[in-house]
């Protein structure tokens, strides 16, 4: 157990999630007689899941703010039908039909945003409002018929990495992607090393630092193996690129920036955060507005794999998006949560699904465990929280180095501190 807690920076239960997806891979793997993990099956699930998992990354800010946002599958659907007739009726370009549905997800931000952050509606409300609201549109614009959109389009959601270079039996591209990830792993934890000696901070000793590295580049490689197959369409999705790409921006963003300790700040404590000169206000328009962006984008990734915009895009897709979230570790009461967290809660429920229907185990049924799922993973949240222990996923993001963490909602005292030494 010491092991463990010198691997895992002295805090195994925040590797909960991670834990439980390894298994549910492991259990599904021998269940399914190998099924499970095989490229085609992978890519399947990847491609099948992306949108939920660009959706959990917006929610989880909008969560962590303290909020609810139950229009994202309206608004992804409405983007969706709107891009699709224009496309088809103006003979747009692909590229600028991408950014006129971000365009339109952005105006749709800034209206939900304005109720929100300047009116004072309950983002709950003004949100069930636009579910009802971007539904109608959607089935108005496109008079409930299914219209299809250019091939060009549908490599957004369906499209893989070209073959290039010499003939490896792979998929040169993914191999790249892979081997840079693991660089990139390795390097992430040589800096943080570095940075902790420089302020004198704990250093972690040489074996649990490769130990650490060697796992994560371990899973980060077998994965690219599972991608870059070779065998036709077995490459990595671009799909997978955009996600990777939202990853990496907002997990920064989140961890590393002033508008990302500000939105824990503002969860946590509002009225703390506002005397520490958080204008809680624009915070709020700015979670809302990205929220809708994303869902806009999520939207048009889906009709690109599906072909087609219709009238049914996009049902339930909040749910699944705000399960995600409190999968990975999210409080219900805001100031907690984490961009990696949400793509970890994302997968479990992706393998958990996937699984099932490998097993045959019908939609009712299905339907019944992921809630079960759900609530034990709140409810566990929860118990810790009662027993004064950290949040399941909340120190996902921190390292050995101890470097600091966003504040959570019982830090209000430091949150204040902080922020006022920003200002």
């Amino acid at each position: 157990m010491d092991a463990l807690k010198k691997l895992f920076g002295g805090n195994t239960r925040q590797f909960g999630m991670i834990f439980a997806l390894v298994a549910l891979i492991i259990l599904f793997q021998i269940l399914t007689g190998g099924l499970t993990l095989t490229p085609d099956n992978v890519i399947n699930l990847f491609n099948g899941n992306s949108y939920i998992l660009i959706l959990a990354i917006g929610m989880v800010l909008v969560i962590i703010a303290g909020h609810i946002d139950l229009s994202v599958g309206s608004i992804a659907a409405a983007v969706g039908i709107i891009v699709a007739i224009t496309m088809r009726d103006w003979h747009l370009p692909t590229w600028v039909g991408i950014i006129f549905g971000l365009a339109i997800g952005a105006a749709i931000g800034v209206w939900q945003g304005f109720w929100v952050a300047y009116v004072g509606i309950p983002a709950f409300i003004v949100t069930l409002a636009g579910m009802l609201i971007f539904r109608g549109v959607n089935q108005f614009i496109g008079q409930s018929n299914t219209v299809p959109v250019p091939q060009d389009f549908q490599y957004i959601g369906a499209g893989y990495l070209p073959e290039i270079g010499p003939d490896t039996g792979y998929n040169n591209l993914t191999l790249l992607i892979g081997v840079l990830g693991a660089a990139f792993v390795v390097y992430s934890e040589l800096r943080s090393r570095r940075e902790a000696k420089q302020l004198g901070a704990e250093v972690p000793e040489l074996w649990v630092t490769v130990t650490k590295v060697v796992l994560i580049c371990a899973a980060i490689l077998y994965a690219t193996y599972l991608f870059a197959t070779g065998r036709p369409g077995t490459s990595f999705p671009i799909p997978g690129i955009i996600l990777g790409v939202l990853v990496l921006i907002y997990g920064f963003v989140s961890a590393k920036t002033i508008i990302g300790r500000h939105i824990y700040a503002v969860g946590g404590n509002r009225h703390a955060a506002e005397l520490s000169g958080v204008q809680s206000k624009r915070v709020n328009f700015l979670v809302m507005m990205n929220m809708a962006i994303l869902s806009a984008l999520a939207g048009m990734v889906f009709v690109g794999r599906s072909t087609a915009s219709g009238p049914f895009d996009g049902t339930g897709w909040e749910l699944d998006a705000i399960a995600a979230v409190f999968i990975g570790g999210a409080a219900v009461t805001g100031g907690v949560g984490t961009v990696i967290g949400s793509i970890v809660g994302g997968l479990v429920m992706a393998v958990l699904n996937n699984g099932l229907q490998l097993l045959g185990i019908g939609a009712d049924r299905t339907a019944i465990i992921k809630g079960l799922v759900l609530l034990a993973a709140v409810a566990f949240d929860v118990y810790n929280k009662s027993q004064g222990r950290r949040s399941i996923i909340g120190l996902l993001m921190r390292n050995g180095s101890n470097r600091a963490v966003p504040a959570q909602p019982d830090e209000t005292t430091k949150t204040s501190e902080v922020l006022a030494k920003e200002a």
